[in-house]
């Protein structure tokens, strides 16, 4: 009753906590089935299997994902071969290749990324309403 921090400010700093997070599938790892979680997280090794939840994902150059992905923010440099589906933002790195469908708001696809697939940009990307557009014909911003 007379502590400093009340039980409002434990949950804040336990839900700060647990969106900070970060996990890390080293190189050599091999996760076999979902993940789910509300962090970060950077897969230098193989998942086979969904990722869901995340706030932001991390293919690293090594890293391979065989399956969906799930998250606010997507960043590629490895390889990802199924859905991704960003509500915020994709980064597909010239190291990267993508073998799936691409949902997001924004992308950015660097010199040398592939992507062997779709692309859909909108607030509603998952609409069964919006027309297909082909990574040829879709807004790409490309850095060099």
């Amino acid at each position: 009753m007379f502590s400093k921090d009340s039980p409002e400010k434990t949950d804040v700093k336990a839900a700060a906590t647990a969106e900070a997070a970060l996990s890390i599938i080293a190189f050599g790892m091999k996760v076999l089935g979902d993940v789910e979680t509300s962090g970060v997280i950077k897969i230098e090794g193989t998942i086979e299997g969904t990722i869901r939840g995340a706030r932001q994902v991390l293919v690293g150059r090594q890293g391979e994902v065989k399956g969906d992905v799930h998250a606010r923010e997507v960043v590629v440099g490895g390889k990802v071969d199924g859905t991704i589906s960003a509500s915020e933002r994709v980064e597909v790195q010239g190291t990267s290749a993508i073998s799936g469908d691409i949902y997001t708001k924004s992308i950015v696809v660097l010199e040398g990324g592939r992507i062997n697939g779709s692309v859909r940009m909108d607030d509603i990307a998952r609409s069964s309403t919006m027309p297909k557009i082909e990574l040829k014909s879709a807004p790409v911003a490309v850095v060099r």
